[in-house]
């Protein structure tokens, strides 16, 4: 009797174990990757896409470009600088900082100078040109492109909730450094805000 109730027991648990086991399966479904998914309510890539888009249509419109290119007769060359995570979440900044690189340089109207941890690496690189390559492709130092205009800036939140119920608020601060006179010549900012709903559940 006690052999037969040790084996029903044992079957009992393996048959829990496997229903367990079958209950917790993921599942994962393949999207377009610009489909917006919003599961926290945190920074997101869409979040991140987006912002860049429009701040850069706006910094693109404003007068400060065709001044440039009327006294100096050739588009400016800009370099993108630090982006800084003031919220309390972490923001991987440096997509951010690539989707606004991307915007500039693919809008034809500016040219893109790389940013410092990129030309340290292409300086590696010409370095080593000066003995490993022919005289013909050797490229030589002092001919960089310097940037004209710095885009820099930060992104912010505040957080208010109740309950069930939190808002998230994020403000993205941008500004455009004319990098030999220090002068501002242009400052934006984009605000996102969420409302993120648990019922039953505390964040």
């Amino acid at each position: 009797m006690d052999s037969l109730r040790v084996i029903s027991i044992t079957c009992i648990v393996l048959a829990m174990l496997a229903w367990m086991g079958c209950s917790s399966s993921k599942t994962v479904t393949r999207v377009e990757t610009d489909t917006t998914i919003d599961l926290s309510g945190d920074w997101n890539d869409t979040d991140s896409r987006l912002v860049a888009e429009e701040m850069i249509r706006d910094v693109l419109s404003r007068p400060w470009l065709g001044e440039f290119k009327g006294e100096k007769k050739r588009p400016p060359d800009v370099i993108v600088g630090t982006v800084k995570n003031r919220t309390s979440e972490h923001i991987q900044t440096l997509t951010f900082i690539k989707n606004l690189e991307r915007e500039l340089l693919n809008s034809g109207r500016v040219n893109f100078v790389a940013n410092k941890e990129e030309r340290e690496e292409v300086r590696e690189e010409r370095a080593d040109q000066q003995e490993h390559a022919s005289d013909e492709s050797m490229k030589r130092f002092q001919q960089e492109a310097g940037a004209d205009f710095m885009l820099r800036g930060d992104i912010t939140s505040i957080i208010d909730q109740e309950g069930g119920e939190k808002v998230k608020y994020y403000q993205v601060n941008l500004e455009l450094v004319d990098i030999e006179s220090n002068r501002k010549v242009w400052i934006g900012e984009k605000q996102i805000k969420k409302v993120v709903s648990q019922s039953g559940t505390k964040f």
